[in-house]
């Protein structure tokens, strides 16, 4: 775009253009020519240029003048309340949000190709104990009140029942939890469901989109089958339920190997499970323990010193030191050890004890530590970030876990909680028969897509029998009456010849931000809550006032 001074026109224009505020939205009037020599260089606005033609001004016009009491240098830092300049002055922002929108167009185009069809389910649901806290949304009946869904997933079950055997959609799914990097109270997942289908097939499914993705968006070839591993190995080897192999650190047991006094001096309990793992920090130790001491110091390692089960025991290979370091082992334990770990100088050795129960939960103590102590030792550089991307599936996960003081579960009486939701199936028939004198070693035919230690989503085949739901939640659960007339009609959905079905949710969010590398969800979402689950540029939620409070029959706890 060029202005000529030659010609009163052209000199009016160019007065105008430059009187203008840097940033305004503008009108052009102008001739369009062939340019006869193009400008060098790609700029990085992310703006496309139009390098063969130019207009010559003949008039501009300001259709709304940037305000001068905003100031926009190129190290310019925008508060959350200005997320609208945030975007516009954040090249990167803009590129995340348009790359979401390749991924979900790559998604429906996938999908569709193979037979599934898009499909909207309600965002106006009602309050069923699937295993988060809701989101109500009152109405102007008396007592009566919506609730936001969890995710689609009754409606979804309902789907199957009706003739739509391949389902999907993008959706928006609400739950009330305490907030963290990679959660956010409104959140989309890539929800879908499959009839006369089996979990195999979910999960060919998904790595036949996933491999697409990558390759496509990243190129990068992925393998043709995911690797699996049980819910209990993960957990026994990498102390997680959503593991990062890619770290190594593997979790060994070393129970039998130990002598008494060391176990005594690690925990108080008399029969515990003693684990080791090794992490290569430096090969030198005195570069070690000087880690070693940074993070014992930092608030980071709080948790890890008041662990109920004892304290994690740190050793540092040092062949200067007695057994190299490892003397509290004893001669004969010291030498297994280091045959077991292959340890070489330098090497942080850590030994923690627990309960020696059945794994339950996503991740036991030392399993957080290996995470913790590996962040902090490529923060302070002794190590590369791991790279390239590693995907598992994890399943055989235990149908239910027993009931806590943090999770709603399902409100039941039994002491016990489905482990996902209630609608997920046993795996296999010697499963369904522990229903009956043993539900807490039922496996439920479940699986989790992890990558890179982040869960990305989660899946299973489902209960299509009414009977059989109606038993879970009756006879299992014993959930009472009232909670259980909230399923009265995925009940009677079933009851109506549902056939086997099965699906799988994969977290939009995590998605594009894994494939991405940030950190947050909220790096790839346009209008992210802050982490008190606040919008602060459009002031949400608000303050209900008397006049809200008495159209939907609310009192504020403490009124009279």
């Amino acid at each position: 775009m060029v202005s000529s001074t030659n010609t009163k026109v052209g000199a009016a224009a160019h007065a105008s253009l430059k009187s203008m505020e840097a940033h305004s939205p503008v009108a052009i009037k102008g001739i369009l020519k062939t340019r006869k020599k193009k400008p060098s260089g790609s700029g990085s606005t992310g703006i496309h240029k139009i390098r063969d033609y130019e207009v010559e001004l003949t008039n501009v016009h300001p259709l709304n003048p940037f305000p001068k009491d905003i100031i926009v240098k190129e190290d310019t830092r925008f508060p959350p309340e200005q997320r609208h300049l945030q975007l516009r002055n954040d090249k990167g922002m803009r590129e995340a949000l348009r790359f979401r929108a390749r991924v979900a167009s790559i998604c429906r185009d996938e999908l569709s190709k193979d037979g599934f069809t898009e499909v909207e389910t309600p965002l106006l649901f009602k309050s069923t104990p699937e295993g988060a806290r809701e989101f109500l949304v009152p109405t102007r009946r008396k007592g009566l009140a919506y609730a936001l869904p969890q995710s689609p997933q009754q409606y979804k079950q309902i789907l199957m029942a009706s003739g739509i055997a391949r389902y999907y959609q993008i959706a928006k799914c609400f739950r009330d939890e305490d907030l963290r990097a990679d959660r956010q109270p409104e959140f989309s997942q890539l929800d879908l469901e499959m009839s006369f289908a089996t979990g195999e097939d979910v999960m060919a499914c998904i790595e036949s989109l996933i491999r697409r993705l990558w390759k496509t968006l990243k190129d990068v070839d992925l393998p043709q089958t995911i690797p699996r591993l049980s819910y209990g190995e993960a957990m026994t080897r990498y102390g997680s339920d959503k593991p990062d192999r890619r770290l190594g650190a593997e979790i060994s047991d070393v129970g039998h190997l130990l002598p008494a006094d060391l176990i005594g001096k690690t925990t108080s309990y008399t029969q515990p499970t003693m684990e080791v793992l090794k992490l290569h920090i430096s090969d030198d130790p005195a570069d070690t323990r000087k880690f070693v001491g940074d993070f014992m110091d930092s608030p980071e390692s709080s948790r890890f010193q008041q662990n109920p089960d004892g304290a994690p025991g740190i050793f540092i290979v040092d062949p200067r030191k007695p057994l190299q370091g490892l003397q509290p082992f004893g001669f004969e334990a010291a030498e297994q050890v280091e045959e077991l770990l292959k340890v070489e100088e330098g090497d942080l050795v850590v030994l923690q004890a627990r309960k020696k129960e059945a794994h339950v939960g996503g991740s036991t103590a030392l399993g957080e530590l290996r995470s913790a102590l590996h962040r902090a030792a490529v923060a302070e550089g002794y190590m590369a970030a791991p790279a390239g991307f590693d995907f598992l599936w994890i399943n055989d996960f235990p149908l239910f876990t027993p009931s806590n003081d943090v999770d709603p579960g399902q409100g039941g009486e039994a002491g016990l909680s489905s482990t996902h939701h209630p609608f997920t199936s046993p795996k296999t028939a010697a499963d369904v028969d522990l229903l009956l004198d043993d539900p807490g070693r039922v496996t439920a035919d479940h699986y989790d897509l992890v990558v890179n230690g982040v869960e990305l989503g989660g899946g299973s085949r489902r209960i299509h029998w009414a009977e059989v739901q109606e038993f879970v939640l009756k006879d299992v659960l014993k959930m009472p009456a009232e909670r259980l007339k909230d399923f009265s009609h995925l009940l009677e959905v079933l009851r109506a010849g549902c056939p086997p079905h099965a699906g799988i949710a994969l977290g939009f969010d995590r998605l594009v931000a894994v494939m991405l590398g940030r950190e947050s969800v909220r790096d790839v979402m346009a209008f992210p809550k802050s982490g008190r689950g606040e919008d602060v540029l459009v002031g949400s939620p608000g303050v209900m006032g008397p006049e809200a409070l008495e159209t939907y029959h609310l009192r504020l706890g403490g009124d009279e």
